[in-house]
C-alpha cells in the first residue's frame, strides 16, 4: 500500500512494541495509537513488503480499554507508547506477550502462572538518558525522549514517569541549557536517583567555560541536582557540584543500603525493584544451610539481600567496577558470607573456580541477550533450583528451553513484572525446578 494512503481498518491485535494490529488484503499493518477492537480511518506512513505502519486518522469505534493519557506530549514524545491504555490491560497484553513467547520460541508452558507484580505506574523512572538538541529555530534547547522518528527530540515541558524531582523540571533544564554558550555542544544528559540524591551527568563535547560551569552549578544549588561532568567516554565522568555526591538506595526489608555511582546499572523502577527482590527471594526460597550463585549480580541488587539468609552466596559479573562496587557494598553493610568475581558470562568459564563449585541454587538475572552461553556449563548437578528475572521474553523462552530440554528443570512458574508501566517493555520471572 503506498505511503500517505489512507484505510478504514479493525483493529485485531497489539504488536509486541504496543501498536495495534490489523490485516488489509491479507497483509499486517501496524497501527501507532490503535487498539484492539478499534475500527479507525489510518494514514500509511512506511510501507515495506510484508507489511505496512500507518497512524491512527480517525477513531470510529473506542476499545473500553482506552483511557486519557496523563502526560500532554503523549503521541509526540516515544518514551511511552501505552499510556493510552488502562494499566490493567497493559498488564494483561504483557502476560499475553511472555505466554506467546513460551510457546513459539521455548515450546513450554509453566506449571502455574503468577500473579503479576505491579507498584505506583507514575513517577517511578530513578534512571536513564534524556536526549538534548539545540534547535536554532525555536530559540530553545530540546530536553527529552524521541519521537518516533528517532532523528527528533520530543519537545516536552514536564515528563509523568521521571523521577518527581526531575519530571517536573524538564523545561527549566532546556531553558538553563539555553543560557550556556556550550548549548549546541550537549549532545544528552544522563540522570540516577537515588534515594537522598538525583544526579545529572552532562556530557559535553566541548570543555565548559568558568561562566558555564558556574551557571551549571547555581541551577543545581537552585533545584537540589548533584552535577557531572562527562567530557569524553565514561571513565571521564567526575562531580561538579558538589565536590563529593553520593547516590544510594536502601532495601529496608533487608537490612541492605547499596551505594552506586551515576552510570551505573541499576533497576529503573525502585518500588519495583523492592516487590521483584521479595518475589525473587519467595521463589528461591533461602534456606540457613544453602550455597547460591547469582549471575550477572551487578551491585549485589540480589546477592546481598540472598547473603542475610544463606551460608554462602557468590556473586558473578562482567563489569569490573560494578564487581569492586558490590564487593564494597557486602563490607559496609558488613556481610561476610558473600563473594563476587569477574567474568564475561558470554564467553564459557566452566573452568573458573566458582564454576565448579557445587551450588544449591542459581539466580540469574541477565541482559537482554539472556544467559544461552552461560546455559552451556550451568547449572552443575548439584543445583536443583533456578531462578531467572528477565527483561526479554524471546531470550527468557529460548532459555527456558535450554534449562528443560537441556538440564531436566520443570518450568514450575512464571509472570510478568510491570517494571516499566507505559511502555511495551515486558519484564518478567520465572522458577525452574528439578528433583
Amino acid at each position: 500500500m503506498k505511503k500517505h494512503t489512507q484505510v478504514e481498518v479493525d483493529i485485531t491485535d497489539l504488536s509486541h512494541d504496543g501498536r495495534g494490529v490489523a490485516h488489509v488484503d491479507g497483509k499486517a499493518m501496524f497501527v501507532r495509537g490503535a487498539l484492539p477492537g478499534e475500527r479507525a480511518t489510518v494514514r500509511v506512513t512506511r510501507s515495506k513488503r510484508h507489511f505496512d505502519e500507518a497512524d491512527v486518522e480517525t477513531l470510529h469505534t473506542r476499545s473500553p480499554e482506552r483511557v486519557e493519557p496523563r502526560c500532554a506530549h503523549f503521541g509526540q514524545c516515544a518514551g511511552c507508547s501505552l499510556q493510552h491504555l488502562d494499566p490493567a490491560a497493559q498488564i494483561v497484553a504483557k502476560q499475553r506477550v511472555l505466554a506467546e513467547n513460551f510457546e513459539r520460541i521455548g515450546k513450554v508452558e509453566p506449571e502455574r502462572w503468577l500473579d503479576p507484580l505491579h507498584d505506583e505506574p507514575w513517577q517511578y523512572r530513578r534512571k536513564g538518558r534524556l536526549s538534548v538538541k539545540h534547535v536554532l529555530k525555536k530559540e530553545r534547547v530540546l530536553v527529552g525522549f524521541r519521537e518516533s522518528n528517532p532523528r527528533f527530540v520530543a519537545d516536552i515541558r514536564r515528563c509523568e514517569v521521571l523521577h518527581p524531582a526531575l519530571g517536573p523540571k524538564i523545561e527549566a533544564i532546556g531553558d538553563m541549557l539555553s543560557t550556556l554558550q556550550a548549548a549546541a555542544q550537549i549532545p544528552q544528559i544522563e540522570f540516577a536517583a537515588g534515594d537522598e540524591a538525583v544526579a545529572l551527568v552532562i556530557r559535553h563535547l566541548e570543555p565548559l567555560s568558568d561562566s558555564d560551569q558556574e551557571k551549571l552549578i547555581a541551577f543545581a544549588r537552585e533545584h537540589g541536582f548533584a552535577i557531572y561532568l562527562q567530557p569524553g567516554g565514561l571513565s571521564s565522568v567526575h562531580p561538579l557540584w558538589p565536590e563529593a555526591p553520593h547516590l544510594s538506595f536502601t532495601l529496608p526489608d533487608h537490612n541492605v543500603k547499596l551505594d552506586f555511582e551515576p552510570l551505573d546499572f541499576v533497576q529503573i523502577n525502585g518500588g519495583m525493584n523492592r516487590r521483584m527482590i521479595a518475589l525473587a527471594l519467595e521463589l528461591l526460597d533461602p534456606q540457613s544451610t544453602d550455597r547460591v550463585l547469582d549471575l550477572f549480580c551487578g551491585l549485589g541488587n540480589f546477592t546481598l539481600p540472598v547473603a542475610r539468609r544463606v551460608a554462602q552466596v557468590d556473586g558473578v559479573e562482567g563489569d569490573t567496577e560494578l564487581v569492586r562496587r558490590a564487593g564494597a557494598n557486602a563490607q559496609a553493610n558488613g556481610i561476610d558470607n558473600a563473594q563476587f568475581h569477574m567474568a564475561n558470562l558470554f564467553e564459557d568459564h566452566r573452568k573458573a573456580a566458582w564454576a565448579r563449585q557445587d551450588w544449591d541454587k542459581l539466580l540469574l538475572d541477565p541482559p537482554r541477550a539472556g544467559a544461552d552461553k552461560v546455559l552451556e556449563f550451568l547449572p552443575g548437578k548439584a543445583t536443583h533450583r533456578v531462578v531467572y528475572v528477565s527483561c526479554h521474553p524471546g531470550s527468557l523462552a529460548r532459555d527456558a528451553e535450554i534449562l528443560v530440554r537441556k538440564h531436566g528443570f520443570r518450568l514450575s512458574a512464571a509472570g510478568v513484572m510491570d517494571m516499566f508501566p507505559h511502555t511495551a517493555h515486558v519484564e518478567s520471572i520465572a522458577l525452574f525446578e528439578r528433583d
